[in-house]
């Protein structure tokens, strides 16, 4: 069931312009995640921020781990790139942290809506415990430097984009292209057989409509001078 289950939610993600996702070794429960901010107003706009994505055999009654390969200065990420988020925590409500069962991981949850959670902690960190306490107080204090600092993560990141890859942006990932989408079907397209016949067998009939019309107008005439 998890094997499906993944392989259905990694084909589905693989067709998302906001993420790149791969498997490790052909592992369906190893998975190689790069999120892509396409948010303009982010402060990590157009970062490529990878991580490693691993599942456990029981999925999804288990969350999986999440860790970026190159560790954001960030008040919600560990030094060596794990989060703290609690929708990768366990199932069930914990006194000690405070969290509630729906803020925790649940069956229900899918791989999208743990890199969307991600994406979202990203520009809206929780400073009142942070992992990086260094980070939250910077974050507080000295908002101009913590910027600068995530500049630096953003540069960073640009080593991690394979070859050949091109970044979407906010206009080219939510562009529509119309004529990829509809057909306009021109007459000079159509089949005219299939509404009745060819050209010339049209062109007959149109005669006979105008002859049957004269005839009809002929009658008309006759009749009245009866």
């Amino acid at each position: 069931m998890a094997e499906r289950l993944l392989m259905n939610e990694f084909k589905a993600l693989s067709k998302e312009p906001w993420t790149n996702v791969e498997l490790i070794n052909d592992n369906v429960f190893e998975w190689s995640v790069a999120l892509i901010v396409l948010n303009p107003d982010s402060l990590y706009y157009r970062g490529y921020l990878k991580a490693r994505m691993t599942f456990p055999k029981n999925y999804p009654y288990s969350p999986p781990d999440f860790k970026f390969l190159r560790p954001l200065y960030h008040p919600n990420i560990y030094p060596d790139g794990r989060l703290c988020i609690s929708i990768l925590h366990a199932p069930g409500e914990d006194e000690m942290s405070g969290e509630l069962a729906a803020e925790r991981w649940s069956p229900v949850q899918r791989v999208e809506s743990v890199l969307i959670s991600v994406l979202s902690l990203l520009d809206d960190a929780e400073v009142s415990s942070p992992a990086n306490v260094d980070a939250g107080v910077m974050l507080r204090k000295n908002l101009s430097q913590y910027k600068e600092m995530v500049k630096n993560d953003l540069e960073a990141s640009k080593q991690d984009i394979p070859p050949g890859y091109v970044m979407p942006t906010h206009e080219t990932a939510f562009k529509t292209v119309k004529e990829d989408d509809e057909y306009t079907m021109n007459w000079e397209d159509s089949d005219i057989e299939s509404f009745g016949g060819s050209d010339s067998e049209m062109e007959d009939q149109d005669e006979d409509m105008e002859s049957d019309t004269a005839s009809g107008e002929e009658e008309e005439e006759e009749d009245e001078e009866l």
